[in-house]
Protein backbone atom coordinates (compact mmCIF):
# COMPACT_ATOMS: atom_id res chain seq x y z
CA UNK A 1 0.00 0.00 0.00
CA UNK A 2 0.73 3.30 -0.85
CA UNK A 3 0.92 5.73 1.78
CA UNK A 4 -1.48 9.07 0.84
CA UNK A 5 -0.48 11.93 2.57
CA UNK A 6 -1.62 15.73 1.16
CA UNK A 7 -3.44 14.19 -1.94
CA UNK A 8 -3.61 15.64 -5.25
CA UNK A 9 -4.97 13.38 -8.10
CA UNK A 10 -4.68 14.44 -11.91
CA UNK A 11 -6.99 12.62 -13.59
CA UNK A 12 -5.92 11.51 -17.47
CA UNK A 13 -7.29 11.76 -20.42
CA UNK A 14 -7.67 8.83 -22.60
CA UNK A 15 -5.38 10.02 -25.28
CA UNK A 16 -2.66 6.89 -26.54
CA UNK A 17 -0.16 8.75 -27.73
CA UNK A 18 3.53 8.06 -27.53
CA UNK A 19 6.23 9.43 -25.31
CA UNK A 20 7.25 12.90 -25.17
CA UNK A 21 9.61 14.39 -27.25
CA UNK A 22 12.83 15.30 -26.08
CA UNK A 23 12.68 18.96 -25.10
CA UNK A 24 15.97 22.77 -17.71
CA UNK A 25 14.69 27.43 -1.76
CA UNK A 26 13.55 25.96 2.88
CA UNK A 27 13.72 25.99 -0.69
CA UNK A 28 13.45 26.51 -4.60
CA UNK A 29 11.06 24.87 -6.56
CA UNK A 30 9.66 22.61 -4.15
CA UNK A 31 8.58 24.47 -1.24
CA UNK A 32 8.75 28.19 0.25
CA UNK A 33 4.72 28.63 0.46
CA UNK A 34 2.15 27.50 2.65
CA UNK A 35 -0.72 26.48 0.28
CA UNK A 36 -2.33 23.22 1.70
CA UNK A 37 -3.30 20.19 -0.05
CA UNK A 38 -6.32 17.32 0.70
CA UNK A 39 -5.09 14.96 3.29
CA UNK A 40 -5.38 11.33 2.41
CA UNK A 41 -5.66 7.83 3.64
CA UNK A 42 -4.47 5.21 1.77
CA UNK A 43 -4.22 3.58 -1.41
CA UNK A 44 -3.59 0.30 -3.09
CA UNK A 45 -0.28 0.32 -5.61
CA UNK A 46 -0.25 2.21 -8.54
CA UNK A 47 -1.04 0.25 -11.55
CA UNK A 48 1.61 0.16 -14.95
CA UNK A 49 0.15 2.84 -15.65
CA UNK A 50 0.39 5.41 -12.58
CA UNK A 51 2.83 7.96 -11.89
CA UNK A 52 3.35 9.22 -8.18
CA UNK A 53 5.02 12.29 -7.50
CA UNK A 54 5.87 14.13 -4.77
CA UNK A 55 6.92 17.59 -4.83
CA UNK A 56 6.71 20.62 -2.10
CA UNK A 57 3.83 22.69 -1.44
CA UNK A 58 3.04 26.38 -2.64
CA UNK A 59 3.08 28.22 -5.78
CA UNK A 60 5.61 26.31 -7.04
CA UNK A 61 4.33 22.77 -6.17
CA UNK A 62 0.83 23.86 -7.72
CA UNK A 63 2.65 24.74 -10.93
CA UNK A 64 4.33 21.41 -10.74
CA UNK A 65 1.10 19.73 -10.28
CA UNK A 66 -1.14 21.68 -13.63
CA UNK A 67 2.15 20.78 -15.42
CA UNK A 68 2.39 16.91 -14.97
CA UNK A 69 -1.20 16.87 -15.56
CA UNK A 70 -0.01 16.91 -19.04
CA UNK A 71 2.21 14.08 -18.99
CA UNK A 72 -0.82 12.28 -18.18
CA UNK A 73 -2.57 13.42 -20.85
CA UNK A 74 0.25 12.70 -23.64
CA UNK A 75 0.95 9.25 -22.71
CA UNK A 76 -2.50 8.38 -21.74
CA UNK A 77 -1.52 7.36 -17.51
CA UNK A 78 -2.93 8.10 -14.51
CA UNK A 79 -0.85 11.34 -12.88
CA UNK A 80 -0.93 12.15 -8.77
CA UNK A 81 0.96 14.48 -7.39
CA UNK A 82 1.24 14.99 -3.70
CA UNK A 83 2.00 18.08 -1.86
CA UNK A 84 4.35 17.76 0.92
CA UNK A 85 4.96 20.81 3.16
CA UNK A 86 9.12 21.36 2.27
CA UNK A 87 10.69 20.69 5.84
CA UNK A 88 9.14 17.18 5.63
CA UNK A 89 9.63 16.14 2.31
CA UNK A 90 13.35 15.16 2.23
CA UNK A 91 13.03 13.33 5.40
CA UNK A 92 9.53 11.73 4.46
CA UNK A 93 10.73 10.63 1.00
CA UNK A 94 13.42 8.52 2.82
CA UNK A 95 11.50 6.61 5.00
CA UNK A 96 8.84 6.09 2.70
CA UNK A 97 11.68 4.70 0.12
CA UNK A 98 13.20 2.74 3.15
CA UNK A 99 9.86 0.97 3.53
CA UNK A 100 8.69 0.10 0.16
CA UNK A 101 6.02 3.14 -0.29
CA UNK A 102 8.42 5.34 -2.06
CA UNK A 103 6.79 7.98 -5.25
CA UNK A 104 7.69 7.37 -8.57
CA UNK A 105 9.59 10.66 -8.54
CA UNK A 106 10.58 13.52 -6.04
CA UNK A 107 11.30 16.74 -6.72
CA UNK A 108 13.19 18.43 -4.60
CA UNK A 109 16.92 20.66 -3.73
CA UNK A 110 20.21 19.88 -4.99
CA UNK A 111 21.50 19.87 -1.64
CA UNK A 112 19.73 16.86 -0.39
CA UNK A 113 21.70 14.50 -3.23
CA UNK A 114 24.12 13.15 -1.35
CA UNK A 115 22.10 12.05 1.71
CA UNK A 116 19.39 10.31 -0.96
CA UNK A 117 22.43 8.64 -2.61
CA UNK A 118 23.59 7.35 0.44
CA UNK A 119 20.47 6.08 2.05
CA UNK A 120 19.99 4.78 -1.87
CA UNK A 121 16.83 6.33 -2.33
CA UNK A 122 17.41 8.29 -6.17
CA UNK A 123 18.94 6.31 -9.40
CA UNK A 124 21.44 8.16 -11.69
CA UNK A 125 19.77 9.20 -14.98
CA UNK A 126 21.28 10.29 -18.97
CA UNK A 127 20.29 13.45 -20.04
CA UNK A 128 19.82 13.65 -23.24
CA UNK A 129 23.11 15.74 -24.77
CA UNK A 130 21.11 18.46 -26.17
CA UNK A 131 19.74 19.22 -22.40
CA UNK A 132 22.74 19.03 -21.30
CA UNK A 133 23.85 21.76 -23.79
CA UNK A 134 20.85 24.06 -22.80
CA UNK A 135 21.50 24.00 -18.94
CA UNK A 136 23.61 26.51 -16.88
CA UNK A 137 26.78 24.34 -16.38
CA UNK A 138 26.93 24.79 -12.97
CA UNK A 139 23.28 23.57 -12.31
CA UNK A 140 24.51 20.12 -13.87
CA UNK A 141 27.78 20.14 -11.98
CA UNK A 142 25.23 20.65 -8.88
CA UNK A 143 22.76 17.40 -10.08
CA UNK A 144 26.85 15.40 -10.34
CA UNK A 145 27.30 13.42 -7.46
CA UNK A 146 30.54 10.81 -7.52
CA UNK A 147 30.43 11.30 -11.59
CA UNK A 148 27.20 10.40 -11.76
CA UNK A 149 24.00 13.29 -12.61
CA UNK A 150 20.87 12.06 -10.73
CA UNK A 151 18.62 14.81 -11.15
CA UNK A 152 17.16 17.67 -14.03
CA UNK A 153 17.92 20.80 -12.63
CA UNK A 154 15.43 23.47 -13.45
CA UNK A 155 15.62 26.43 -10.95
CA UNK A 156 19.39 28.40 -10.08
CA UNK A 157 18.77 30.49 -7.28
CA UNK A 158 21.61 32.51 -5.65
CA UNK A 159 22.02 35.65 -3.40
CA UNK A 160 22.15 39.58 -4.97
CA UNK A 161 22.20 42.41 -3.28
CA UNK A 162 19.38 44.74 -3.48
CA UNK A 163 19.16 48.46 -3.66
CA UNK A 164 16.54 51.22 -3.19
CA UNK A 165 18.01 53.24 -5.97
CA UNK A 166 15.45 56.60 -4.59
CA UNK A 167 18.16 56.43 -1.36
CA UNK A 168 20.97 54.44 -2.62
CA UNK A 169 21.32 55.16 -6.50
CA UNK A 170 24.62 53.67 -7.26
CA UNK A 171 26.03 49.88 -6.33
CA UNK A 172 28.41 50.02 -3.93
CA UNK A 173 32.11 48.87 -5.21
CA UNK A 174 32.90 47.56 -1.83
CA UNK A 175 31.42 46.00 1.62
CA UNK A 176 32.84 49.29 3.01
CA UNK A 177 31.55 51.41 0.30
CA UNK A 178 27.56 50.06 1.58
CA UNK A 179 28.68 50.37 5.25
CA UNK A 180 29.59 53.89 4.61
CA UNK A 181 26.46 54.81 2.31
CA UNK A 182 24.25 52.90 4.93
CA UNK A 183 25.51 54.68 7.97
CA UNK A 184 25.17 58.04 5.77
CA UNK A 185 21.24 57.49 5.59
CA UNK A 186 20.78 56.36 8.84
CA UNK A 187 22.73 59.12 10.41
CA UNK A 188 20.03 60.98 8.35
CA UNK A 189 17.18 59.41 9.82
CA UNK A 190 16.12 58.16 6.42
CA UNK A 191 16.80 53.71 7.39
CA UNK A 192 16.62 52.35 10.42
CA UNK A 193 18.96 49.43 9.50
CA UNK A 194 22.01 49.78 7.26
CA UNK A 195 21.93 46.45 5.59
CA UNK A 196 19.07 43.81 5.68
CA UNK A 197 20.83 41.19 5.87
CA UNK A 198 20.17 38.48 7.86
CA UNK A 199 21.65 36.34 10.28
CA UNK A 200 19.05 34.91 13.02
CA UNK A 201 19.71 33.72 16.87
CA UNK A 202 21.01 30.72 15.35
CA UNK A 203 23.24 32.07 12.18
CA UNK A 204 22.59 31.46 8.77
CA UNK A 205 25.63 29.87 6.82
CA UNK A 206 24.14 30.45 3.68
CA UNK A 207 23.63 34.00 3.90
CA UNK A 208 27.13 34.36 5.13
CA UNK A 209 28.66 33.12 2.65
CA UNK A 210 29.51 35.52 0.55
CA UNK A 211 30.75 37.71 3.52
CA UNK A 212 33.06 34.54 4.42
CA UNK A 213 34.67 33.86 1.03
CA UNK A 214 35.10 37.87 0.43
CA UNK A 215 36.89 37.88 3.93
CA UNK A 216 39.40 35.30 2.14
CA UNK A 217 37.81 32.00 3.94
CA UNK A 218 36.74 29.17 2.01
CA UNK A 219 34.60 25.95 3.59
CA UNK A 220 36.31 22.66 1.64
CA UNK A 221 38.97 22.76 -1.13
CA UNK A 222 39.01 21.07 -4.19
CA UNK A 223 40.32 17.76 -4.80
CA UNK A 224 42.72 15.94 -8.04
CA UNK A 225 39.44 15.82 -9.54
CA UNK A 226 38.02 18.94 -9.47
CA UNK A 227 35.30 18.00 -7.25
CA UNK A 228 35.29 19.46 -3.19
CA UNK A 229 37.21 17.91 -0.86
CA UNK A 230 36.13 17.11 2.57
CA UNK A 231 39.04 16.43 4.15
CA UNK A 232 40.53 20.25 3.54
CA UNK A 233 38.49 21.55 5.46
CA UNK A 234 38.86 25.54 5.09
CA UNK A 235 37.31 26.67 8.40
CA UNK A 236 40.35 25.27 10.18
CA UNK A 237 42.63 27.58 8.37
CA UNK A 238 44.33 31.17 9.40
CA UNK A 239 42.13 32.54 6.19
CA UNK A 240 38.72 31.34 7.94
CA UNK A 241 40.22 33.48 11.69
CA UNK A 242 40.87 36.49 9.42
CA UNK A 243 37.19 36.21 7.79
CA UNK A 244 35.35 35.78 10.83
CA UNK A 245 37.84 38.76 12.68
CA UNK A 246 36.24 41.05 9.19
CA UNK A 247 32.40 39.50 10.06
CA UNK A 248 32.90 40.08 13.82
CA UNK A 249 33.90 43.80 12.90
CA UNK A 250 30.63 44.22 11.58
CA UNK A 251 28.80 42.83 14.53
CA UNK A 252 26.57 43.95 17.50
CA UNK A 253 29.87 44.69 19.40
CA UNK A 254 31.68 46.54 15.95
CA UNK A 255 29.76 48.19 13.10
CA UNK A 256 26.63 47.07 14.45
CA UNK A 257 25.58 46.25 10.55
CA UNK A 258 25.32 42.85 11.26
CA UNK A 259 22.77 41.55 13.83
CA UNK A 260 21.13 38.24 15.28
CA UNK A 261 17.50 40.56 14.94
CA UNK A 262 17.53 40.59 11.41
CA UNK A 263 16.49 37.01 10.32
CA UNK A 264 14.56 35.58 6.95
CA UNK A 265 11.44 36.57 8.87
CA UNK A 266 12.06 40.30 8.59
CA UNK A 267 14.88 41.70 5.86
CA UNK A 268 12.40 41.79 3.32
CA UNK A 269 10.07 43.65 5.18
CA UNK A 270 13.08 46.04 6.02
CA UNK A 271 13.71 46.56 2.59
CA UNK A 272 10.46 46.80 0.92
CA UNK A 273 8.79 49.16 3.58
CA UNK A 274 12.21 51.57 3.04
CA UNK A 275 14.07 50.37 6.61
CA UNK A 276 16.91 49.45 4.74
CA UNK A 277 18.49 50.90 1.45
CA UNK A 278 20.56 47.43 0.87
CA UNK A 279 19.20 43.80 1.14
CA UNK A 280 20.97 40.60 0.56
CA UNK A 281 18.15 38.14 -1.08
CA UNK A 282 17.89 35.58 -4.13
CA UNK A 283 15.70 36.37 -6.82
CA UNK A 284 12.70 34.57 -4.88
CA UNK A 285 12.36 38.17 -3.65
CA UNK A 286 11.90 39.83 -6.97
CA UNK A 287 8.36 39.25 -6.85
CA UNK A 288 7.47 40.74 -3.70
CA UNK A 289 10.06 43.76 -3.85
CA UNK A 290 8.41 44.28 -7.45
CA UNK A 291 4.86 44.45 -5.30
CA UNK A 292 6.49 47.10 -2.96
CA UNK A 293 6.10 49.43 -5.68
CA UNK A 294 9.77 50.56 -4.89
CA UNK A 295 12.68 51.59 -7.14
CA UNK A 296 15.24 49.22 -7.09
CA UNK A 297 18.22 47.25 -9.03
CA UNK A 298 20.05 44.49 -7.98
CA UNK A 299 24.03 43.69 -8.43
CA UNK A 300 26.75 41.12 -7.50
CA UNK A 301 26.95 41.18 -3.40
CA UNK A 302 30.18 43.25 -3.18
CA UNK A 303 33.40 42.16 -1.20
CA UNK A 304 35.75 44.13 0.92
CA UNK A 305 38.08 47.07 -0.19
CA UNK A 306 41.21 44.68 -1.68
CA UNK A 307 39.87 41.25 -1.01
CA UNK A 308 38.84 38.54 -2.95
CA UNK A 309 35.54 38.30 -4.61
CA UNK A 310 32.17 37.59 -2.59
CA UNK A 311 31.33 34.13 -3.85
CA UNK A 312 27.88 33.08 -2.72
CA UNK A 313 26.18 29.95 -2.68
CA UNK A 314 24.52 28.65 -5.93
CA UNK A 315 21.85 26.02 -5.06
CA UNK A 316 19.57 23.94 -7.33
CA UNK A 317 16.16 22.74 -7.57
CA UNK A 318 16.03 19.10 -9.56
CA UNK A 319 13.52 15.50 -10.01
CA UNK A 320 15.05 12.80 -9.27
CA UNK A 321 13.44 9.10 -9.78
CA UNK A 322 12.83 7.57 -6.71
CA UNK A 323 14.91 3.82 -6.37
CA UNK A 324 12.31 2.25 -4.62
CA UNK A 325 9.32 4.01 -7.48
CA UNK A 326 7.03 1.10 -8.45
CA UNK A 327 7.03 2.60 -11.92
CA UNK A 328 10.36 3.85 -12.75
CA UNK A 329 10.32 3.13 -16.56
CA UNK A 330 7.26 5.69 -16.53
CA UNK A 331 9.78 8.11 -13.61
CA UNK A 332 12.52 7.94 -16.49
CA UNK A 333 10.67 9.20 -19.28
CA UNK A 334 9.31 12.32 -16.92
CA UNK A 335 12.21 13.30 -15.34
CA UNK A 336 14.39 12.87 -18.87
CA UNK A 337 12.55 13.76 -21.85
CA UNK A 338 9.51 15.50 -20.04
CA UNK A 339 10.58 17.37 -17.31
CA UNK A 340 13.65 18.53 -19.75
CA UNK A 341 11.66 20.05 -22.79
CA UNK A 342 12.11 23.42 -23.23
CA UNK A 343 8.08 23.83 -23.34
CA UNK A 344 7.63 22.67 -20.17
CA UNK A 345 9.96 24.55 -18.60
CA UNK A 346 8.75 28.19 -20.00
CA UNK A 347 5.54 26.75 -19.00
CA UNK A 348 6.74 26.05 -15.12
CA UNK A 349 9.14 29.39 -15.45
CA UNK A 350 5.85 31.29 -16.18
CA UNK A 351 3.62 29.74 -13.55
CA UNK A 352 5.91 29.76 -10.76
CA UNK A 353 7.81 32.56 -11.31
CA UNK A 354 11.02 31.27 -10.97
CA UNK A 355 14.51 31.37 -11.70
CA UNK A 356 15.46 28.75 -15.07
CA UNK A 357 18.57 26.63 -15.40
CA UNK A 358 17.45 26.50 -18.86
CA UNK A 359 19.44 28.51 -20.70
CA UNK A 360 17.23 28.74 -23.51
CA UNK A 361 14.57 29.74 -21.14
CA UNK A 362 16.39 32.82 -19.17
CA UNK A 363 17.45 34.16 -22.48
CA UNK A 364 13.65 34.05 -23.81
CA UNK A 365 13.19 36.17 -20.85
CA UNK A 366 16.08 38.10 -20.98
CA UNK A 367 14.24 41.41 -22.08
CA UNK A 368 10.94 40.97 -20.38
CA UNK A 369 12.71 39.79 -16.62
CA UNK A 370 16.28 41.65 -17.02
CA UNK A 371 16.25 41.40 -12.94
CA UNK A 372 15.86 37.20 -13.50
CA UNK A 373 18.38 37.36 -15.75
CA UNK A 374 20.95 39.68 -13.85
CA UNK A 375 20.86 37.37 -10.81
CA UNK A 376 21.51 34.06 -13.00
CA UNK A 377 24.38 35.86 -14.78
CA UNK A 378 25.78 36.77 -11.24
CA UNK A 379 25.38 33.40 -10.19
CA UNK A 380 27.02 32.04 -12.87
CA UNK A 381 29.98 34.67 -12.94
CA UNK A 382 30.48 34.49 -8.88
CA UNK A 383 28.74 31.94 -7.27
CA UNK A 384 30.24 28.31 -6.62
CA UNK A 385 27.37 25.37 -5.77
CA UNK A 386 26.04 24.32 -2.17
CA UNK A 387 28.07 21.28 -1.26
CA UNK A 388 25.87 18.18 -1.01
CA UNK A 389 27.64 15.86 1.62
CA UNK A 390 25.46 13.41 3.43
CA UNK A 391 26.98 15.63 6.35
CA UNK A 392 26.06 19.12 5.46
CA UNK A 393 23.89 19.23 8.19
CA UNK A 394 26.01 18.95 10.94
CA UNK A 395 28.42 21.53 9.07
CA UNK A 396 25.73 24.58 8.60
CA UNK A 397 24.68 23.93 12.05
CA UNK A 398 28.21 24.40 13.62
CA UNK A 399 28.73 27.11 11.18
CA UNK A 400 25.84 29.17 11.76
CA UNK A 401 26.37 28.91 15.66
CA UNK A 402 29.99 30.44 15.34
CA UNK A 403 28.60 32.80 13.27
CA UNK A 404 25.60 33.89 15.93
CA UNK A 405 28.53 33.39 18.44
CA UNK A 406 30.83 35.82 16.31
CA UNK A 407 28.23 38.71 15.60
CA UNK A 408 27.40 38.85 18.97
CA UNK A 409 30.95 39.68 20.08
CA UNK A 410 32.26 36.07 20.72
CA UNK A 411 36.75 35.73 20.12
CA UNK A 412 36.52 35.01 16.03
CA UNK A 413 39.73 32.59 16.76
CA UNK A 414 38.24 30.94 19.20
CA UNK A 415 34.85 30.59 17.63
CA UNK A 416 36.06 29.11 14.15
CA UNK A 417 38.69 26.58 15.71
CA UNK A 418 35.45 25.25 17.59
CA UNK A 419 33.53 25.28 14.42
CA UNK A 420 36.14 23.60 12.65
CA UNK A 421 37.04 21.05 15.00
CA UNK A 422 33.08 19.97 15.16
CA UNK A 423 33.12 19.89 10.67
CA UNK A 424 35.92 18.50 10.64
CA UNK A 425 34.60 15.37 12.91
CA UNK A 426 31.30 15.09 11.16
CA UNK A 427 33.19 15.40 7.63
CA UNK A 428 35.08 12.17 8.73
CA UNK A 429 38.29 14.22 8.81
Amino acid sequence: MRTRGWKMAITAVALATTAAACGGGDSGGVSNGDASSESGGSASNASAGDLLIWTGTGPQGEAIQQIAEGFGEENGVNVEVELIPGTDLQANFITASQGNNAPDVVFGAHDWIGNLVQNGSIDPIQLPATVKDDLQPKAVEAMTYNGQVYGMPFTFNNLVLYRNTALAPDAPATVEDMVAAGKALQADGKVAEVVAWPVGQTGNPYFIQPLYTAGGGYLFGTGTDGGLDKADVGVAKPEAVASYQKIGALGEKGENVLKRSISTDNHTALFTEGKSAYMVSGPWDLPTVDKAGIEYQISAIPGFAGGAPATPFITVDGTYVASKGKNKTLAQEFVTNYWSRSDIQTSYQEKAQVVPASQGVLEAIRGSQPRVAQSVDIGAANGQIMPSFPFMAGVFDSLGKAEAAVVSGADPAATIAGAATAIQDVAGG
